[in-house]
C-alpha cells in the first residue's frame, strides 16, 4: 500500500517542479499542466495549493526572498565594516542564477501593467525590502557608524543598485566588473552628510 505524500511534501514538490518549468518555459509560456506534470501530480494538486499560477509565482517569490534574507544575515556576520557590509549585502542579492532574474522581470512586467498581479507583488517587494532592513538596522546597531541615512533608504538603494547592475549582467556577465558595487556604496557612504 504506498502513502500519499503529506501536504507540505506535495506544495515543495509542486513548488521546485514550477521553479523548473517556469525557468525553462518562462512565466507566461509555463502552465499549470506541465508544473503538475513535472511534479508528479495532477493538476488538481497544483490547485489544492496555490489558486492560481501568480499565486505559484509568488510563492516561489516568497521562498527566493527568505533565501535572499538568510544569506544577507550570513554575509554581514562575516564582516564589521559598513562597505564592505553593504557589498556583500548586494553580492547575496545578486548572486542567484540568470533564470530567477528573468522570471523576476518577466512577473514585474505583469505586474506593472495588470492591477490583479500588482497588489500582491508590491506587497512582496515591500516584504523583502522590510525584511533587509531589519537585518540592515540590526547591523548598524551593533556596529555604530554615521552614515547620513536611514536603513530604510539605504536598503532601498541598495536593492534598486543590485537589481539594475544585475540587469547590466544578464546578456554581459563581464559587464560588471566585482568591485563597482562596494565602490559605488562606499563612494555614497563618504559623501553622507
Amino acid at each position: 500500500m504506498r502513502t500519499r505524500p503529506r501536504r507540505e511534501q506535495v506544495r515543495a514538490r509542486v513548488l521546485e517542479a514550477a521553479r523548473a518549468v517556469f525557468a525553462e518555459r518562462g512565466f507566461a509560456g509555463a502552465s499549470t499542466d506541465q508544473v503538475a506534470a513535472a511534479a508528479g501530480f495532477t493538476k488538481g494538486a497544483v490547485y489544492s495549493n496555490f489558486g492560481s499560477k501568480d499565486e505559484l509565482f509568488l510563492a516561489l517569490m516568497d521562498a527566493e526572498v527568505a533565501a535572499r534574507v538568510t544569506a544577507v544575515e550570513r554575509a554581514l556576520a562575516g564582516t564589521a565594516d559598513l562597505p564592505g557590509a553593504l557589498a556583500a549585502v548586494g553580492t547575496e542579492l545578486t548572486a542567484r542564477d540568470p533564470a530567477w532574474q528573468l522570471l523576476y522581470l518577466e512577473f514585474w512586467q505583469r505586474a506593472v501593467r495588470d492591477p490583479g498581479a500588482r497588489a500582491a507583488f508590491v506587497a512582496s517587494r515591500r516584504d523583502l525590502r522590510a525584511r533587509v532592513c531589519e537585518v540592515v538596522e540590526r547591523f548598524l546597531a551593533d556596529h555604530p557608524v554615521h552614515t547620513g541615512w536611514d536603513a530604510g533608504r539605504l536598503t532601498l538603494v541598495l536593492i534598486a543598485l543590485t537589481n539594475g547592475l544585475a540587469l547590466e549582467a544578464l546578456p554581459d556577465p563581464e559587464a560588471v566588473p566585482d568591485d563597482v558595487l562596494p565602490r559605488v556604496l562606499a563612494d555614497l557612504l563618504d559623501r553622507a552628510p
